[in-house]
């Protein structure tokens, strides 16, 4: 079986399903293929910050997803021994201080406004196993496999969307460095108890961060940070004591984790790591968002990072499509605009992470 497009895009994520629709919308043919069976995935970070949520806005994007479901934070605070001990409200050009906003509803917008274009193709259930060069070098496709056969997909442009550990990036042999932070997470998610308002709830419990997220839908996320690579020592020790260093911290929450958080197999581990690729272009190849460039947990940011290179991408694809022309000098427009950026949050994330202890200081 082969098909043939302009734009092929592995991996339907946020950002690989944005630019999907934002490249179909301006008429360029574009499949996205995307390995699970479904969309309806389970996501860690579903906070958009003013970035993310200026870049819907754009697209006229916003209204529409808050008819899918979100929730604006009202405000962030520090606490410690049960006391609130710092408080950041928003500020007056804004109505909240971040945005919950679950992965499912977004990726579901994206993807049904996407269906409305004649020249746009979602392929679920699709895994890449080889890309395509011609004689010269140049990228122009990649093979799949479907239901236990193989596809082949010729394209003008292939566009990495694939996360963090990126088929993509390997098959096209691009360098990564990878970044520890010191630290790895461990998330639970818990429903909130009643009159619970949407905050962002940050503690410390022995020198290391523990933070509540509100959620839409009526749910609190709790991302506990441990010390690297501490997991499998701390899951054979009692429960009991670690447990009670959260209700210490946030006694109100008392019941709610006694009935929810039961084992350590109610935590889901995340390993975390920044990273940076040596390039983020090929002959007729881009790579994009974590498959480029994973960010650390902090702040937030990775979704409205992949966001924001979606919006940029779109516009160099489109300019390199209708030039006939996908080389390194036409997609490294992309890197060249959003590699700095990237960078520069990156360093920001280290200091904050470097300094969070200083905002306990009374």
């Amino acid at each position: 079986m082969g098909l043939k497009t302009e734009v092929c895009i592995v991996g339907c994520g946020p950002g690989g399903a944005l630019l999907g629709y934002l490249l179909a919308k301006n008429n360029i043919p574009t499949i996205i293929l995307e390995r699970n069976e479904e969309i309806d995935k389970e996501f860690r970070g579903e906070h958009l910050n003013h970035e993310g949520e200026q870049i819907l806005k754009k697209y006229q994007l916003y209204e529409k997803l808050e008819e899918y479901g979100l929730l604006l934070m009202k405000r962030v605070e520090y606490i410690d021994h049960g006391k609130v001990i710092k408080t950041i409200t928003p500020d007056p050009e804004n109505e909240h201080v971040g945005i919950h906003v679950p992965q499912n509803n977004l990726l579901n917008l994206f993807v049904n406004e996407s269906h409305q274009f004649e020249h746009y193709q979602l392929m679920l259930g699709t895994k890449v196993t080889e890309t395509i060069q011609d004689e010269t070098g140049h990228y122009i496709g990649v093979k799949a496999t479907k239901n236990g056969k193989e596809i082949s997909i010729h394209s003008s442009v292939i566009v990495g969307a694939d996360g963090r550990y990126s088929t993509v990036r390997k098959l096209a042999n691009i360098p990564t460095t990878i970044m520890k932070h010191g630290y790895d997470l461990l998330w639970a998610k818990i429903p909130s108890p009643a009159g619970w308002e949407p905050t962002i709830k940050l503690a410390m419990v022995h020198d290391m961060q523990l933070a509540l997220f509100t959620q839409a839908g009526g749910f609190i996320q709790i991302g506990w940070n441990i010390e690297e690579g501490s997991y499998p020592t701390l899951r054979k020790q009692s429960f009991e004591p670690f447990i009670m260093n959260l209700l210490n911290a946030f006694p109100e929450l008392t019941e709610v984790v006694h009935q929810h958080i039961r084992s350590w197999n109610d935590f889901v581990l995340l390993q975390v790591q920044s990273s940076r690729s040596e390039t983020w272009v090929k002959e007729g190849l881009v790579i994009m968002g974590d498959a480029a460039h994973t960010m650390s947990p902090t702040g937030a940011i990775g979704v409205n990072s992949a966001l924001k290179d979606a919006d940029v991408l779109s516009n160099v694809l489109q300019n390199a499509i209708l030039q006939k022309d996908p080389s390194v000098k036409q997609l490294k427009l992309f890197e060249h605009t959003r590699r700095e950026d990237i960078e520069k949050l990156q360093h920001d994330q280290l200091e904050k992470e470097a300094s969070f202890k200083g905002n306990f200081v009374v």
